[in-house]
């Protein structure tokens, strides 16, 4: 784990695509058989999250899946996924959430 901060949400959201994008390049995860509570493809498992923190404890981020797509959410305890429009990507949805 490691934590960083930034003078700007601009410079933190820049940051975090920047990490996404080489994590997604670099990830890839094999499909996990636990036997008891099943088998989990790597597109349903989170390889690495990209966690912001913001005042007052809101949270947001992105999570990179073990087959390299990413997925932008918003809180904390009950992540919200953020649906993309159009062909917007998920550091390109997050601004907009944030925006």
């Amino acid at each position: 784990m490691e934590r960083e901060r930034f003078d700007s949400l601009d410079t933190a959201l820049a940051e975090v695509e920047s990490r996404g994008r080489e994590l997604q390049r670099d990830t890839r995860s094999k499909p996990v058989d636990t036997k008891i509570l099943g088998r989990y493809e790597p597109a349903q498992q989170v390889a690495a999250r990209i966690e912001l923190a913001g005042p007052r404890g809101s949270r947001s981020g992105v999570d990179v899946r073990g087959d390299g797509s990413a997925a932008a959410y918003l809180g904390w305890v009950r992540r919200r996924p953020l649906e993309e429009q159009g062909h917007e990507s998920p550091y390109e949805a997050l601004r907009r959430a944030l925006g």
